[in-house]
């Protein structure tokens, strides 16, 4: 908990114009005209790198650095915007949005409008792609529901679960793709779904059970039998948790006692 308080007046400090010690210089945003608006873009970009590399890697990572990025956001909203820019060039998943090929664009060109990394025509392996896109879906599901501890709560979050209710609500409505909506939907259900239960109450329980009984067969009749254990994963979630009418806090969260560390 203070080495996080640590990361958060670093930042926080340098956004709002004081110098800060960094690798054995000081620096400041004032040093440039461009300064400010060069270090919001940059840190948000951070953020976004970090969803795709360490989160897709150590799932629970998601709430520490959620937690940062939602003070962050509070404090100054520029990061915040471009954070969700970058996320959503990144990840159109994020929108949520499946963007279509279309006429004259090529192959390589779609791949990266779908997310893929391409390099020298080279298009990165589908259980890699799955992994990243997964890492920034539970940053961003992280992000909705949790608030700095140590600010001002007189105002509303920034982007707060009523962006998640809406964003599950507008997944429900695309049509689902293989492989990538069954593991969208786990993420998603996994990271924030008690938050969204405990916000949304019967309205969230219709969800769930429109899930299990529309949607799911939906994925079904998209998905090869090659592809069927994220959506197997994602049945037992939503079986599970419509059975016990509850569903379980997410692996990782931050605890009251955490902050005392």
């Amino acid at each position: 908990g203070s080495k996080l308080r640590e990361v958060f007046d670093k930042i926080n400090n340098l956004l709002s114009g004081k110098p800060v010690q960094t690798e054995g210089q000081t620096v400041s945003v004032t040093q440039h005209p461009q300064g400010l608006e060069f270090v919001c873009y940059k840190l948000a970009e951070k953020f976004v790198k970090h969803g795709e590399g360490e989160v897709s890697f150590h799932r629970d990572s998601a709430f520490p650095i959620a937690v940062v990025l939602s003070g962050i956001w509070e404090l100054h909203p520029r990061v915040g915007d471009i954070f969700l820019a970058h996320l959503h060039r990144k990840c159109p998943y994020s929108v949520p949005f499946y963007p279509a090929r279309k006429e004259g664009t090529s192959m390589e060109e779609y791949q990266r409008m779908l997310g893929y990394e391409v390099h020298d025509s080279k298009v990165e392996e589908q259980d890699h792609f799955l992994k990243r896109m997964s890492g920034m879906i539970r940053l961003y599901a992280a992000i909705i529901q949790l608030r700095w501890p140590y600010g001002n709560k007189q105002g509303a979050h920034p982007h707060g679960l009523s962006y998640g209710w809406r964003w599950l609500a507008q997944m429900l409505n695309l049509e689902p793709l293989a492989d990538v909506t069954a593991m969208l939907l786990l993420d998603f259900l996994e990271v924030c779904g008690n938050a969204l239960m405990k916000q949304y109450g019967i309205q969230f329980w219709k969800t769930m059970f429109f899930i299990q009984k529309s949607y799911i067969p939906r994925i079904e009749a998209v998905t090869s039998s090659g592809q069927m254990g994220c959506l197997s994963r994602l049945k037992n979630f939503v079986q599970k948790c419509l059975q016990a009418e509850e569903i379980p806090l997410p692996k990782g969260i931050l605890t009251p006692s955490f902050w005392r560390t």
